[in-house]
């Protein structure tokens, strides 16, 4: 057997905290290697890289979840109770109810759902100097994604639960202040959606048939009870948080347009196929997870290897995304090259790989996907707008990594009675 390389020191949680999408690779470079141990918090953690790293790694007889993520993250993040923490049978169960929500016609309608709400959003943005496009795509999203989940949200309302929502993920890596926050806005938000819970099982409220606040809500569990006021909260936020992380992507979507002027014609055009390019150019391009964690579930021997049982494992997910044996010029944004990409569930891996419905693949990756064609769409054909002199460079300590500034524009017109021309 091949000793797994190790990176010497006593510990480098600090050296992942100030690059933590750049971390393992750039230790794997130095190390020549696509797997080392390191020491994060003191603990022994083995980091990998690359597609047949994330084959080993989405193998579920080798590789646990539960009881991986750090509190600090499933107080924030997950919240404690979540999908993310089960594994075999629980999970898979689980799992077919947020496949359930997520269904080809449900997540149409979410997109037309979220077109609607954007356009009435970009009249309001004609009147205003400058606009904060992060903030903004989040509270856009918010109101779609409540309105198609079931889950009223009064106008009043809006500003606040968006920021307690984006918290979650925004603020979840935070130490101090910010995290605090977080954590309160977990509890906030849990009580809130607990309430909607219980209000439909009390038959108080009967939210939109197949919507995800009614099907969380009437879900049952293996052994044939209903999931836990707390529980159910949790996934229903579980379903409404991450939808509103999409606005990452849609910023970066939007950087990229700035960035790359020469797709802006090609889109007004029609050019077909190119809106999916794009967004997934830009979900394997720029940082969103940097990584994802799992245990062993017993000691097995890989490439070599010998892998301990109960060990910690991170996988490089941004790193795996920029990884040349994978893509070619992995640091050049080129939509292009995925006009006749060869679909594989473990080489374009931002929000997770394997299958969506047996793995932890993230379900709502096909919502991503669908928001991000709806806003470029909307952004090239249906609006013209200046981008002002500002920090634009992609905060690379941030997670998720955006533009420093959030990407502020000014000067918007609606184009052509809302359709731009070239």
């Amino acid at each position: 057997m091949t000793r797994i390389p190790k990176h010497g020191g006593l510990d480098h949680s600090l050296s992942l905290l100030s690059d933590p999408y750049r971390y393992i690779t750039k230790t794997c470079d130095r190390l020549e290697t696509d797997v080392f141990h390191t020491r994060l918090l003191l603990q022994k953690v083995i980091c990998m890289r690359g597609k047949e790293a994330a084959k080993l790694f989405y193998d579920t007889s080798r590789f646990s979840r539960e009881g991986v993520s750090p509190s600090h993250i499933a107080k924030t993040l997950f919240g404690q109770g979540g999908v993310q923490g089960l594994d075999d049978e629980a999970h898979l169960h689980r799992k077919a109810m947020f496949m359930s929500i997520v269904r080809h016609e449900r997540v149409d309608k979410l997109a037309a759902t979220f077109r609607d709400v954007f356009q009435q959003r970009l009249v309001q943005w004609t009147k205003m100097n400058s606009v904060l496009l992060y903030r903004q795509v989040q509270e856009i999203i918010t109101i779609a994604v409540c309105r198609w989940a079931g889950v009223p949200l009064p106008d009043g309302d809006v500003d606040r639960r968006t920021t307690q929502l984006a918290s979650l993920f925004d603020y979840a890596a935070n130490i101090g202040p910010k995290h605090w926050y977080a954590r309160i806005a977990r509890k906030q938000t849990n009580a809130w959606l607990g309430e909607l819970i219980e209000q439909v099982r009390r038959a108080d409220y009967q939210p939109p048939k197949n919507s995800a606040a009614e099907i969380i809500a009437l879900h049952r569990e293996l052994d044939g009870n209903q999931l836990s006021t707390h529980v159910a909260a949790v996934e229903l936020n579980n379903v409404i948080r991450p939808t509103i992380a999409v606005s990452a992507f849609i910023v970066q979507s939007a950087h990229a347009l700035h960035q790359h002027p020469e797709y802006r014609q090609r889109i007004a055009d029609g050019e077909d196929g190119l809106l999916q390019c794009f967004a997934q150019e830009v979900r394997r391009f720029y940082p969103f997870f940097p990584f994802a964690g799992a245990k062993t579930r017993e000691s097995f021997v890989c490439n070599g290897y010998r892998f301990p049982a109960g060990q910690k494992v991170l996988l490089d997910l941004y790193g795996t995304d920029h990884d040349p044996r994978i893509w070619e010029l992995p640091d050049k944004f080129d939509p292009d090259r995925f006009k006749n990409w060869q679909r594989c569930p473990f080489s374009l891996i931002p929000q997770g790989g394997g299958d969506y419905a047996t793995n932890h693949r993230c379900p709502g990756e096909p919502i991503a996907i669908e928001l991000m064609k709806v806003a470029l769409d909307l952004l090239v054909n249906y609006c013209q707008y200046e981008v002002p002199e500002q920090e634009l460079a992609i905060d690379m300590r941030r997670m998720p990594a955006i533009p420093a500034s959030g990407f502020t524009i000014m000067k918007l017109n609606l184009a052509n009675g809302g359709k731009a021309s070239a």
